[in-house]
């Protein structure tokens, strides 16, 4: 069988993020958060302490990215998931439900899916809360309807096959027709709907974190550090080399995942019916 090198290249680039962030609880060269202004603007040296040099506070970047692995991953796979979950229950709410609570639950998600993803994150996170739980859920809010418009439109379009029908004529309740039938038809697009997503919400982490949104100081955080070199990146480009490689393969490798599970879940499969 053709191997997919896309989900294998996106696999590889995730473990080794997911590694770094397992790392980071069992060891990290220095303290992420302490300073040393005497060592500040130390360059990239793999003979030294600091191998990626230091920033300027004189903070190890190494230690900062791996700290930082923690809270990226926290926040974009926390808010996909929560956002996956309510997206999945209010878009089989609006299509098994239908009349009064389709209209309502549809025209929402239509509003929300009118504003760009980092405009409407911005806009929730200033009204909510700064920091990881805000970054949390102004992002799920963003992945909500883009998960229940998918499971509206998927059980539109398979409720008028064979085997539903089948099982609403032997009486089975909606809640049985949903779990045993129409969730595993979907299984394969969500799947890789949520591998995309938590790309997408990384990218709009890292954003938030940007523009001073997001996580916090001190907590490290990738678009933070990448925020913190802007003054001085002429002077020290490798400030901002390493988170913003760090973003790269996360983003990256999510996105990468997804475009595999989709030709080995949906295109394959479609090819094979």
């Amino acid at each position: 069988m053709k191997k997919n090198a896309s989900l294998i290249l996106g696999i590889i680039l995730v473990l080794i993020i997911i590694a770094v962030c397992l790392l980071s609880f069992v060891y990290m060269p220095n303290n992420p958060n302490e300073m040393n202004i005497s060592n500040r603007f130390s360059k990239p040296d793999l003979d030294s302490a600091h191998i990626l040099g230091t920033d300027n506070f004189g903070r190890d970047i190494l230690s900062r990215i791996m700290y930082g692995s923690r809270n990226v991953l926290l926040v974009a796979i926390g808010s996909v998931t929560l956002g996956t979950l309510i997206g999945i229950l209010s878009g089989a709410l609006a299509a098994m439900l239908k009349s009064f609570a389709e209209i309502i639950i549809m025209r929402i998600m239509d509003g929300l899916m009118a504003f760009p993803g980092i405009l409407l994150a911005m806009m929730l996170v200033a009204v909510l809360k700064r920091g990881i739980q805000g970054s949390i859920a102004a992002i799920s809010i963003f992945i909500v309807p883009i998960f229940s418009r998918l499971v509206y439109s998927m059980i539109l379009d398979t409720e008028n096959l064979l085997y539903i029908k089948a099982a609403k004529s032997y009486g089975s309740s909606k809640r049985q027709i949903f779990f045993r039938h129409y969730i595993p038809a979907m299984l394969p697009r969500l799947i890789t709907q949520f591998s995309s997503s938590i790309g997408s919400a990384v990218m709009i982490e890292t954003s938030l974190s940007f523009l001073g949104l997001g996580i916090q100081p001190p907590f490290a955080s990738w678009g933070l550090m990448l925020s913190e070199s802007r003054q001085f990146f002429l002077a020290y480009p490798y400030l901002a080399v390493a988170p913003g490689i760090a973003i790269i393969i996360t983003v990256l490798g999510f996105n990468l995942i997804g475009d595999g599970l989709n030709d080995i879940l949906i295109n394959r499969g479609s090819n094979d019916e």
